[in-house]
């Protein structure tokens, strides 16, 4: 058990690049319904619909992915159903990545230790086939719905109701809470408490003027600029140190710029999930003081969304794409000086502990 913990990285980074295919080809599909419906939304009608729906079921898979490759480092193919389907019940239940990466972790130790009961002769060639995911399967599973759920649906209700007995007296500080908590978990609960708290506000339409107020569009700026960060910033630390990222981390640092403009968070999963001390961190602070330069300056934003995309529609164009400018600085910068360069070792390293864990497997198949 210390030494699959002791290669958490090494098995973090190979859940990521198994992950990264699905975030780059579902973003960017996603990305581009988008761009080319011409709205700050999700189109719903046409084949530009379809695209979407194709983007948004590969980005569903990103998270069982990462998941179920990191339980696979762990303890190889035994470990691919629970870490997949465990990932699965991740995303359902609202984990987000940091879930998937919770359920990969149990995974891989719950194969561990069912692969060292000891099986009669007669059963031992359905263990890595039936016995093992079938149990680890269910534990992981029922550890995910009954132990993990509750306290995640309880955070989130408890985040909803402490942002609205917050009010909207100091914008500023309430733009420095949404936007940390948008940059936090990327699409995750906490993401989804601010954004559904932002897109209610929008939704409210005052009695008098028949438009939402302007506190309600001053919220979403924040919100939306703070969505747009993570990715973006990823993307740019990637071409200012491109010493510190690995050959795949620099190619999903372009998809995640095309994301980023759009509105897509999840562009930046993928940096967080290889590096979430560094990263998420960064992402916190960009994202918080970003939203909160945004709503400071007088930003608004009538489209629950996000990116640049929706700069066209909002109230004072410039302070909101300057909000979300300072925001990328801070996060690239504080990414660029905390994280050690890459070295081809550590990379060929990574490739040849993938590689002998595919071999290994098929020998014992």
């Amino acid at each position: 058990m210390i030494g699959l913990l002791k290669d958490t990285r090494k098995n973090l980074m190979t859940g990521v690049s198994y992950m990264i295919p699905f975030v780059v080809a579902g973003g960017i599909m996603l990305a581009l319904s988008v761009l080319l419906s011409g709205t700050a939304a999700v189109p719903s009608k046409g084949m530009l619909a379809d695209i979407a729906n194709i983007g948004i079921a590969g980005l569903g898979l990103m998270v069982p992915i990462l998941s179920g490759y990191i339980a696979f480092s762990m303890v190889d193919r035994p470990g691919l159903a629970p870490g997949i389907i465990g990932g699965m019940i991740a995303s359902n239940i609202g984990a987000g990545f940091l879930g998937g990466i919770l359920s990969g972790i149990l995974a891989g130790l719950i194969v561990y230790y069912l692969k060292q009961i000891k099986l009669p002769p007669s059963l031992r060639s359905l263990g890595p086939i039936f016995i093992i995911p079938l149990i680890g399967t269910f534990v992981v599973g029922a550890l995910m719905y009954w132990v993990i759920g509750h306290p995640i649906a309880s955070l989130m209700t408890f985040l909803t109701k402490w942002l609205e007995s917050m009010g909207t007296g100091n914008l500023v500080i309430l733009g420095l809470v949404l936007g940390g908590m948008i940059a936090s978990d990327m699409g995750g609960p906490i993401n989804k408490v601010a954004f559904s708290f932002g897109s209610a506000m929008v939704g409210t339409i005052d009695p008098v003027t028949g438009v939402p107020s302007a506190t309600a569009l001053s919220i979403m700026a924040g919100i939306g600029a703070a969505i747009c960060i993570p990715p973006l910033a990823m993307g740019l630390a990637t071409f200012i140190a491109p010493k510190k990222f690995t050959v795949e981390e620099k190619n999903s640092g372009k998809a995640a710029i095309v994301m980023g403009l759009v509105g897509i968070t999840e562009g930046a999963i993928p940096f967080a999930a290889a590096d979430p001390i560094r990263c998420i961190p960064a992402n916190i602070i960009g994202g918080a003081i970003g939203s909160a330069v945004a709503m400071g300056l007088g930003a608004g934003n009538p489209a629950p969304w996000g990116g640049w995309i929706v700069a066209p529609v909002a109230q004072q164009p410039l302070m909101y794409i300057l909000g979300t400018l300072v925001g990328i600085v801070i996060t690239a910068g504080i990414v660029v000086i905390l994280k050690k360069p890459v070295s081809l070792v550590d990379e060929e390293k990574l490739d040849t502990a993938d590689v002998l864990d595919i071999d290994l497997d098929i020998e014992i198949m």
